[in-house]
């Protein structure tokens, strides 16, 4: 049975600059068409600047004249997070949207970031902690939108508060659960803290539901020569409209809740087809693991003694 095409309007963006993370392939990619697209100076950070080349060139082909550059970024070292920082800050340009959309999923074994921190604790969370808070006087002067891409892996599991770097006993899709936990209680702590702070800027959460993207594909450079196990059945469901979205619909939920003139700050928005795995972006229901302020404000407060970077009062 043919897909019924799923898809959003994204508003005119002229004279926005939007910085999108994770954009050289994938949803990231996607997402940063739309908004070059849409109008906006869009800001590639990348790790592999061939891959990145390669995703302007995709662009532009998509939206000739399109407005988009890349920046030097690697997530899992917080030496490249300032340096990213200091040159977006040399530039003086307001941030108006930042997506924070980059992420590493399940490797076989544990990894650390240049910094000793468990790989995907490191990469997908404290890297973007790191990232907006050094952004933060140009998130203010451009009235940001601040939109952290989560996942339904979120839904459950819990902060290993006793071993956090996950050094004494490593279980890859926990430690997985754990950044997103902790990234999607930073999204909603940012929003509270804006608004108690006056900063200025909004803060919502994301998450994509279940598509066949790269996250979930052979990455030599995590040590997973291999698919995960349910990649093929996923891209099975997803080719046929069963429950699960695809990778152009599984963009839609973070440039809603980045660009959509109604979406809410504090909020999560995800596909809401059923189980939430797929379907049409919507706000969602608040994932358990992320309701609490107590424990949002314990990750703000750890966060910035590990990367030692600090918001202002």
């Amino acid at each position: 049975m043919p897909r019924t095409p799923i898809d959003i309007t994204v508003p005119d963006l002229s004279g926005k600059r939007a910085v999108i993370t994770g954009a050289s392939d994938g949803m990231g990619l996607g997402m940063a068409a739309r908004l070059a697209a849409a109008g906006a100076e869009v800001i590639l950070p990348v790790r592999n600047p061939r891959k990145g080349e390669a995703a302007i060139s995709t662009i532009r082909r998509a939206a000739p004249g399109a407005k988009v550059s890349l920046r030097s970024l690697d997530l899992s070292s917080l030496a490249s997070v300032a340096a990213l920082s200091d040159t977006l800050s040399e530039e003086g340009a307001p941030i108006h949207i930042l997506i924070n959309n980059a992420g590493v999923m399940r490797p076989p074994n544990r990894q650390s970031t240049a910094d000793g921190f468990e790989l995907q604790f490191g990469t997908n969370h404290l890297g973007h902690f790191a990232l907006v808070a050094r952004l933060l006087p140009l998130l203010r002067a451009g009235r940001a939108r601040v939109t952290s891409q989560i996942s339904i892996a979120a839904r459950r599991g819990r902060i290993n508060w006793d071993d956090l770097n996950w050094e004494r006993s490593y279980h890859g899709m926990r430690a997985y659960s754990q950044s997103k936990i902790a990234f999607g209680l930073f999204g909603l702590e940012l929003e509270r803290r804006s608004r108690a702070q006056g900063w200025g800027i909004s803060s919502n959460i994301s998450h994509p539901g279940v598509a066949p993207t790269s996250l979930l594909a052979a990455r030599p450079e995590i040590g997973r020569g291999q698919d995960i196990p349910q990649y093929r059945l996923i891209r099975a469901m997803s080719a046929r409209g069963i429950l699960a979205g695809t990778v152009e619909t599984a963009k839609l939920p973070a440039l809603m809740a980045a660009t959509d003139p109604g979406a809410k700050p504090g909020v999560l928005y995800g596909p809401s087809g059923p189980g939430n795995l797929g379907g049409p972006p919507a706000e969602q229901r608040m994932y358990p693991p992320l309701r609490s302020a107590d424990e949002a404000a314990r990750v703000w407060r750890v966060s910035e003694q590990l990367t030692d970077t600090a918001f202002p009062m």
